[in-house]
């Protein structure tokens, strides 16, 4: 392995490096960038990167800290972009595996496909790191960084529960993730952990799953059990999915499933476009929604009352913790790890990053006191 000795004060730096972006790759299977600026050459490369899409800000956000981070530590790296593909996540790894990179850091697009190409990079002797999505079904991942996506519903569903309307009987509308998304399931399991024991004592009535329904009574769910529910209420992380299946939801309640509901948004592209979808029914008083992912546009929408909470969790944090990763490999050492996730496969050693609720009331002090977002952002 080709190795890039640095001093340890250079490897303590890189995790203050967090705040600061400058992108400089903006395409599928285009070519990332050296470190210090200078173009990557076949064979050079160290550090690949394959992340899901360029067409969400926050994967854009996320090749910005990668690129600063290890460019402004001398690494070479590479960002590439998979367009929510499996065949396209394949080859953007074979391409980096040609690269002659060392370190795989990829966030993938379906938590099970994503195995045929980590295996192959982990053949070519490269050491895995699964980024956020835990990939499944495989022993060919080394390592996972990620948030605590078990915490990141339970806030969700206990945000709904602290700020639910009175009374009893309150229509609850679920939505999830992708189904090809492991994380999607955790978020979910989470959620329904703290939102069962309202379902089941009648508190809150599920309006959109008769999947659900059936389980009101069951605290916990088998992964069979939940991808019945995550079948029928996905949004595929999709904005124009949510929308399509919250309009098909509400055209098929009638008034007594409306008026004052709480709705489980599994992050804030969906929110954004259920919440609209909701404010837009004459049936429908008030709602309650949840986020994730601390958008800016969801800021703006929870600074105007039209999002109710965002789960923010600190990409820059998390790019950091997974170059610090990727450093300790290059100099061969073991990375910090705090606890393992099971793939169905092996337990893979993983580093975790807090989590942080976001609201109208504390928007400004979490992110644009600390730097996050500036005032102009949030209007």
């Amino acid at each position: 392995m080709k190795k890039k000795l640095l001093s340890l004060l250079l490897c303590g730096a890189m995790l203050t490096a967090t705040m600061f972006g400058c992108g400089k790759t903006d395409g599928s299977n285009d070519a990332g960038t050296a470190g210090g600026g200078e173009t990557a050459k076949s064979g050079d490369v160290q550090v690949g990167i394959v992340l899901p899409t360029k067409d969400e800000p926050r994967w854009l956000q996320d090749q910005k800290q990668f690129d600063k981070i290890l460019g402004d530590q001398g690494f070479t790296s590479k960002v590439l972009f998979s367009q929510g593909k499996s065949e396209t996540e394949k080859s953007n790894v074979e391409a980096l595996i040609e690269d002659g990179v060392d370190v795989l850091i990829i966030c993938a697009q379906d938590a099970a496909a994503a195995g045929a190409a980590v295996q192959e990079a982990k053949d070519a002797g490269i050491t895995v790191i699964c980024y956020d999505r835990l990939i499944t079904g495989t022993d060919a991942v080394d390592y996972y960084v990620t948030f605590d996506s078990v915490a990141v519903g339970k806030a969700q569903g206990q945000y709904l529960i602290d700020n639910k309307p009175e009374g009893s009987g309150i229509p609850l509308y679920l939505y999830a993730g992708a189904a090809t998304d492991n994380n999607a399931f955790l978020f979910f399991e989470g959620a329904w952990e703290v939102l069962q024991p309202y379902v089941a004592d009648g508190t809150f009535v599920i309006a959109n799953s008769d999947e659900a329904n059936k389980l009101a009574d069951k605290a916990e769910l088998t992964k069979d059990e939940q991808a019945k529910i995550i079948g029928q209420v996905t949004t595929d992380w999709d904005f124009n999915v949510a929308k399509s299946k919250a309009e098909a939801h509400l055209t098929a309640n009638d008034a007594s499933l409306k008026g004052d509901v709480v709705i489980l948004a599994p992050n804030d592209g969906t929110a954004r476009s259920i919440a609209d979808t909701f404010a837009a029914d004459a049936d429908v008083k008030s709602y309650v929604i949840t986020g994730q992912d601390a958008e800016v546009a969801s800021v703006n929408y929870i600074a105007n009352g039209k999002q109710s909470m965002t789960v923010f969790k600190n990409t820059s944090t998390l790019a950091a913790d997974s170059c610090a990763m990727a450093a300790a490999i290059l100099n061969n050492t073991t990375p910090e790890t705090v606890t393992t996730y099971n793939n169905g496969k092996k337990d893979v050693p993983a580093k975790q990053t807090d989590i942080t609720v976001v609201t109208q009331d504390n928007y400004k002090e979490v992110l644009i006191d600390s730097g996050y977002y500036t005032e102009d952002e949030i209007k």
